[in-house]
Parts: C-alpha cells; sequence; structure tokens
C-alpha cells in the first residue's frame, strides 16, 4: 500500500474518532441540556464524518486501487496527491474551528475563514481529480454488443 494511501486513510480514521466523539456529546448535551452553545458543533460533526472520514478514505482507496498510470509513476505525479491532501485537511481543520466560532461571534474574519475554507476543500477535490483522472483508461475497441 503506497504511504499516500496510508495516510489518507490513517488520517480519515481520526476525523471519523473525532467526529464521533462530537456527535456522542451533542447526544449527551440533548439528554442532559449542558449548554445550548454546543449545538454550534453540528455542522462540524457533520464535516469531520463526510468529508474528513468518508471522503479521506475514498480518495485514499481510490489513489491505491485506480490502474497504474505508468511503470516509473504509477500514481502519477506525486505533487498532486500530497498537495490534495494538503489543502483537504488545512480546508477541513479551518471550517472545523471557524464554524463553531462564527456561530458564537460573527465576524468578517470568521467569514473569511468559512469561505477559504470551501475553497481550499474544492480545491483537494479538483487535485484529487487530476489525480486519478489520467488513471481512468478506456476501453481501445468500443464492445459491441449483439
Amino acid at each position: 500500500m503506497p504511504r499516500i494511501t496510508r495516510v489518507f486513510i490513517r488520517t480519515a480514521m481520526i476525523n471519523m474518532l473525532i467526529g464521533l466523539a462530537c456527535s456522542a456529546l451533542l447526544l449527551v448535551n440533548q439528554v442532559l441540556h449542558l449548554n445550548d452553545a454546543l449545538w454550534a458543533l453540528q455542522p462540524a460533526s457533520y464535516h469531520l464524518l463526510t468529508v474528513g472520514w468518508l471522503t479521506q478514505l475514498i480518495a485514499g482507496v481510490a489513489l491505491w486501487l485506480f490502474p497504474p498510470l505508468s511503470r516509473e509513476m504509477p500514481r502519477g505525479d506525486p505533487r498532486l496527491t500530497w498537495s490534495a491532501y494538503g489543502a483537504l485537511n488545512l480546508g477541513l481543520l479551518l471550517r472545523v474551528v471557524a464554524e463553531p466560532l462564527h456561530t458564537w461571534h460573527a465576524s468578517t474574519l470568521l467569514a473569511a475563514a468559512l469561505v477559504a475554507a470551501g475553497v481550499l476543500q474544492m480545491l483537494a477535490i479538483w487535485l484529487i481529480v487530476l489525480a486519478l483522472w489520467p488513471r481512468i483508461r478506456g476501453r481501445s475497441k468500443p464492445v459491441v454488443e449483439g
């Protein structure tokens, strides 16, 4: 298994644990009414579970299992995949920190941080697509059904 895949999958598992811990805290808060302000963590927990865990797990496995590009560079340019990893996780971290803070104390700086988080995550998805696209091979001859 390539290193980038291991890093993506390990980070996905860490995000799953953090996302589930946030969700558990929200459930406990719903029953015990600890603090109403904790509800600001709900979007962050969803984001940790969908982008941090699921998207990252899918990207890591896809980078591993898609057909090789060439013998020299079976997974293509590693700069693309490492840049995607960095952008995805920087955007996720920025979102998980800025979103609850913005809910509690709205500010232009926190709103800009949320926009930056979205741009980083979108960039990461495009970089993953760019890394995987050349590895998707079409058939040399169309299959004719008869």
